[in-house]
């Protein structure tokens, strides 16, 4: 589909993955280049806020002993601890009053890497008539992937971002096979300018 012009409809909403200060340059688990989604997912928030489409962004929101950490034993530093410096969206991030925020992974014993995972949003989704995903944000290879697995799943179309995500990469190539597990699951990989409003 890329390079294929695609035409925003009243079904879809866009939803933005964990852009959040830890997560980004300088934060306590920084994704390489996380930053360079702001600018591509501000230009998909000012088209889906001119169309009134709904805008949704899930973010990490862990309790200070969450079960992520190295510290309980987990694979993580401590990161997005909730009312937190780093677990507050980039400053950067034009998301708008009307944003929908999903919080993820609240409690100490349960980790969710998918929007999906413990909260209303697919609910929400179906309330509002959604039938369309247009999904970005960090990382490709954890939140991406899942929060897109289980879009398909509830029986949301998805359109991928591709420049509008970054991978952590823990081993050489996971993002590259995030993104091919999602379009082999049935998610079209999209640029930003091949989306018109």
């Amino acid at each position: 589909m890329v390079g294929d012009a695609l035409l925003l409809t009243p079904r879809d909403a866009l939803v933005i993955v964990d852009v959040q200060n830890d997560f980004l340059d300088h934060g306590n688990l920084a994704v390489p280049n996380g930053d360079e989604v702001i600018p591509v997912l501000n230009r998909a928030i000012a088209l889906f806020a001119h169309r009134s489409l709904p805008i949704y962004a899930t973010r990490d929101w862990h309790p200070v002993d969450h079960c992520s950490f190295k510290t309980q034993g987990g694979i993580w530093p401590p990161h997005c601890i909730a009312q937190s410096k780093g677990a507050e969206f980039a400053a950067t991030l034009n998301l708008p009053p009307a944003a929908i925020v999903v919080s993820k992974a609240t409690t100490q014993g349960k980790d969710a890497y998918s929007g999906f995972e413990g909260t209303r949003l697919a609910s929400q989704l179906h309330s509002q008539n959604v039938e369309r995903l247009f999904i970005g944000g960090l990382a490709t290879d954890y939140c991406v992937l899942n929060t897109v697995k289980d879009a398909l799943a509830n029986g949301f179309k998805v359109a991928l971002l591709i420049d509008a995500i970054r991978p952590v990469n823990l081993k050489a190539g996971d993002g590259e096979a995030a993104i091919d597990e999602m379009t082999g699951l049935g998610a079209e990989p999209v640029r930003l300018s091949d989306v018109e409003a």
